[in-house]
């Protein structure tokens, strides 16, 4: 296979996954041929589903087919989705199977309306995950304050989890001492260990976008110019900062020391995902999430336009772990701006359940329009 920048993230211990799912790039083989070049992996989440089937005829048949079959319009996007993901599963089933299980995952996730209600959607989990059939499958559970219990269990049950929509440091802790409960439970009752897997996603570029506004308003309101240039220096930093001391945790978390148990018995760690990787701020490098973000254990997933980005002009180096004192000041220098980062990320992850429902009520509308 002739090389590539993804094929170089590969080298250097990073996977790259793809942000994006549609059953045109299935059918018209986009999607294998992201595989080629280096892609080991998929994500999807409604808002993305919602743009497939709102933004193409491809799904129109099968709506009313299943529609005339009696369907609702639930059990009509179960359909679809599970259709579309298990396909994508097929394609990885040989990357799955030679990298034992690290990679070769295709993401779904549960209802947003469940977020905040573990029994709705550990139900809904192990619902999805038999609909599709397929075990590289990973079910994407949000990562809110009653979200750990869904997760250990859909560990200890043996079902991968992507907990996602995480934004600060104390998200993803919530997010792996889950995994870790989960992984306890098995081997209380004797199950194989390496059996199950599960990444923890966490989103960046949404942070940069929440804090350069407020930057930016400190920064035309002060008048001192080296106050005003040290401001505007923090703009476009603040969330690869935030994913560097997260990066730190995990390496904490899932140290020989405190891990070492669990590896022994087949555990493999909850490797962290990078998400919302696109580049919204125009002014900044469109592959600023990902070259910033290079380090080893860890899944970087990237949406279409990243993808092409980072392959035509990427740089393939460790960064994750370059800069780290720099990161702790640029994080600490926040505060003195009356600036508080946890606050930001609980709105931040508010915000995104709030738009995955959104996206899956629009869906609803979409499929009914079409069912009609």
């Amino acid at each position: 296979m002739a090389s590539s920048r993804l094929r170089e993230l590969l080298r250097l211990g990073q996977s790259p996954w793809y942000d994006n799912i549609d059953r045109r790039l299935i059918a018209d083989g986009t999607l294998k041929a992201f595989f080629d070049r280096g892609i080991v992996g998929v994500t999807s989440n409604p808002t993305i589903f919602e743009k497939a089937v709102n933004g193409s005829p491809v799904y129109d048949e099968k709506i009313k087919r299943l529609k005339a079959a009696g369907a609702d319009l639930e059990e009509i996007c179960d359909t679809l989705t599970a259709d579309d993901v298990r396909d994508a599963a097929d394609l990885l089933k040989r990357v799955h199977e030679e990298t034992r299980g690290s990679d070769g995952w295709v993401s779904i996730e549960v209802l947003p309306a469940y977020a905040h209600d573990p029994e709705k959607t550990l139900a809904y989990a192990r619902h999805i995950f038999k609909k599709v059939g397929r075990p590289n499958v990973m079910v994407k559970v949000p990562g809110t304050a009653e979200s750990p219990q869904a997760v250990a269990a859909l560990i200890a049950e043996g079902i991968p989890v992507n907990v996602t929509l995480l934004f600060s440091r104390e998200h993803y802790l919530r997010a792996a001492r889950a995994y870790w409960q989960g992984l306890e439970e098995r081997l209380r009752t004797g199950q194989d260990l390496g059996a199950v897997a599960s990444v923890a996603s966490v989103f960046v570029s949404r942070i940069d976008t929440k804090v350069d506004y407020l930057l930016e308003s400190f920064s035309v309101r002060q008048a001192v110019v080296e106050k005003r240039v040290a401001i505007d220096a923090l703009k476009g930093r603040i969330a690869v900062a935030n994913v560097k001391m997260i990066y730190q945790a995990f390496k904490d978390m899932f140290s020989a020391a405190k891990f070492g148990v669990l590896e022994m018995h087949g555990a493999r760690p909850q490797r962290p995902l990078w998400a919302s990787t696109s580049t919204k701020n125009p002014v900044y490098s469109d592959c600023l999430y990902v070259d910033n973000l290079i380090g080893p254990t860890t899944v970087n997933t990237m949406p279409h336009a990243t993808v092409l980005a980072f392959e035509d002009h990427g740089q393939a180096v460790l960064t994750l772990e370059a800069g780290l004192e720099e990161a702790h000041r640029q994080l600490a220098a926040l505060p003195e701006l009356t600036i508080e980062l946890d606050k930001i990320c609980e709105d931040a992850q508010r915000d995104g359940v709030q738009a995955f429902a959104k996206s899956w009520d629009a869906l609803m509308r979409a499929i009914e329009a079409k069912a009609r």
